[in-house]
């Protein structure tokens, strides 16, 4: 089956009128269509290409780099190229499936093309287990020659993975089986959230417009979409607890086989950051949870005229908010004129997503939920996916996306192999791109009462980008944890579930019955355990570095593009020093954490 290009070009629009024009990205910047001769060429040259590059370099590499570095040199931006190469085609299939994963075609074309890329991928595996397996005085040696010292930054960075790789067979076997393994158990688990449908008011709704109900005025929308969720959840359990229980266990024999002391250090590996720096982290969030979370849902009761919340209250709009629904063009201005204010250069890079179609607005049946920004290869763009529905929040997701977006455009020049950054870092950007956007409009609230609505719905996003990011990390953890003395039920995990939230969002909310079952469309527990803590990681850095900002002489924005630009390429220690900050402080995470404080202490001396 063909896709058109039209179906991925800007002159598609939401049946919404109130939302305007809807774009939907156009995808022909990296191929015309999944049965463009392209496609077919470059997974056959791909794999070609690859096995060559085995045949070449395989068993030599340790000489190379002992009498031959210009050959190695050579080897390594071969092996950057195919990562280009490769990279595109992934990427590609990644997005048209992210559009519709409900679709027949879209779901065999994916399939299909992470299979070639996987096969291709295992003639590649050995490159990078031998080159870890050079001597670091011969590896420091060959940085003399011209060229190599370039790629210093990914060298040292793929060396901290030698103690965790394994006999190359084993790997290529891990490698090979991840499509029908991992692979596998997270497109089962996309496709199953896609499909489903949720009966709120007698409309038979997907997930996106289901959970958009949860921020409605009227109490008895927020509680008929909570009870469709929890209905259609629990009548789903089974299939998301087998998910749940086989990828943790799929974890365990992972990190069993790499050695690894601690459920999450495979994360923190990944991230680049120190297990005793998250762990700082969180015990710090989880200690100011009290001031925090608890404090303020306390006050929203209030403001709600309720002595408690229930868990569908949560994200309520305050009864005086303006709940006009924003259109598209008026999200772009906001966003587009708060990066501007910024930096000219920021809104110019964010500019180009609107102007060449590299978002994908609408909230369509079968499309994948939430939002997020693909940097897919250095020789391209990326592109934003979003799912917007005209509320005050999805404007702040399209700044947060869009502020991925700039980073990945920055960051694309250092090429493929250290062009990506760790999540740590990634959500740097998205933060402040945010936080740009919120100072603006914060700036345009003419009353006591504005202020008070923008401060309080500021409050809500850092609750829950921090409080209850920290809470998922807890919950993942604690499910890892007892995975490891047998399969988990669905009761026992969601017994596990509501002790973080318990704790997390604290006594001024009512988790009423059907909240145990909201673990399961949380997509980060399934492709990426440990991801979230991130999340709050971001919030907390940005919030240091926006006070930085607002202290600082000119000079701040060279500074904080020259972050941004880096990419990969630096360790969060080398990217924080010119702005005075360290990550490894104590005093960090306090410092970041009381930025939130002291919104909800000025929204308590508004209410007094």
């Amino acid at each position: 089956m063909r896709l058109d290009p039209a179906v991925f070009s800007a002159s598609s629009a939401s049946p919404d009128t109130d939302l305007g024009l809807l774009p939907e990205w156009d995808l022909t910047d990296l191929y015309q269509a999944i049965d463009a001769p392209e496609v077919a060429a470059d997974l056959a040259a791909g794999l070609d290409r690859a096995k060559t590059f085995e045949a070449s370099y395989k068993g030599r590499l340790a000489e190379l780099a002992a009498d031959n570095v210009p050959a190695l040199l050579t080897a390594i931006r071969a092996y950057e190229e195919l990562e280009d190469h490769l990279g595109r085609l992934i990427s590609y299939a990644g997005l048209v499936y992210s559009g519709n994963t409900t679709d027949p075609a879209r779901q065999k074309f994916y399939g299909d093309v992470q299979e070639q890329i996987t096969t291709a991928g295992s003639h590649l595996l050995f490159f990078t287990l031998e080159f870890n397996r050079i001597e670091d005085d011969v590896i420091e040696a060959a940085f003399k020659t011209p060229g190599l010292e370039h790629y210093r930054p990914w060298i040292e960075d793929l060396r901290k993975d030698r103690p965790y790789q394994l006999e190359d067979r084993v790997e290529q076997l891990f490698h090979e089986k991840s499509v029908t393994g991992r692979g596998a158990w997270n497109r089962l688990f996309d496709e199953t959230i896609a499909s489903l449908t949720f009966e709120v008011d007698g409309k038979e709704l997907a997930i996106e417009p289901t959970l958009n109900f949860l921020q409605d005025p009227a109490p008895e929308k927020r509680k008929a979409a909570a009870e469709a969720l929890a209905k259609t959840f629990s009548e789903n359990l089974r299939i998301f607890t087998l998910i749940t229980n086989t990828l943790a266990k799929d974890k365990e024999i992972s990190d069993r086989w790499r050695h690894f002391t601690d459920i999450a250090d495979s994360r923190h590996l990944a991230n680049r950051v120190e297990r005793e720096v998250v762990d700082a982290m969180v015990s710090a969030v989880r200690d100011a949870y009290p001031r925090l979370s608890h404090r303020y849902y306390v006050l929203k009761a209030k403001w709600l005229g309720m002595d408690q919340l229930n868990h569908w209250d949560r994200n309520a709009p305050l009864p005086k908010a303006d709940t006009k629904v924003i259109s598209w063009d008026e999200a772009k201005e906001t966003v587009l004129s708060a990066y501007g204010a910024f930096s000219p250069d920021m809104a110019d890079i964010a500019g180009r997503f609107f102007e060449k179609n590299w978002i994908d607005a609408p909230a369509r049946s079968g499309k994948a939920p939430g939002a997020f920004a693909h940097p897919t290869v250095p020789s391209a763009h990326p592109y934003v996916l979003v799912n917007y529905q005209g509320k005050t929040r999805d404007v702040m997701t399209l700044a947060h996306e869009l502020g991925h977006g700039v980073h990945q455009v920055l960051a694309a020049p250092n090429g493929a192999l250290m062009a990506p950054t760790p999540l740590t870092l990634a959500e740097t950007a998205s933060v402040f791109g945010e936080m740009l956007t919120f100072k603006s409009l914060l700036e345009k609230a003419q009353t006591k009462e504005e202020r008070k609505i923008m401060l309080a719905s500021k409050a809500e996003d850092m609750i829950n980008t921090v409080v209850r990011q920290i809470a998922f990390y807890t919950f993942e953890r604690k499910l890892h944890t007892e995975r490891r003395n047998g399969e988990l039920t669905a009761d026992k995990i969601g017994e596990l579930w509501m002790s973080v939230q318990g704790e997390s969002l604290g006594p001024a909310i009512k988790m009423q019955p059907g909240y145990e079952c909201f673990w399961t469309y949380i997509p980060h527990f399934i492709h990426s355990p440990f991801y979230v803590y991130a999340y709050a990681f971001g919030d907390c850095l940005v919030n240091s570095l926006y006070a930085v900002y607002e202290d600082a002489e000119a000079g701040f924005q060279e500074k904080y593009f020259d972050l941004l630009k880096a990419g990969g390429t630096k360790h969060h220690s080398e990217l924080l020093a010119p702005f005075g900050l360290s990550a490894s402080d104590p005093g960090f995470w306090k410092k970041g954490l009381s930025v939130i404080e002291r919104i909800i202490d000025e929204l308590e001396e508004l209410d007094g």
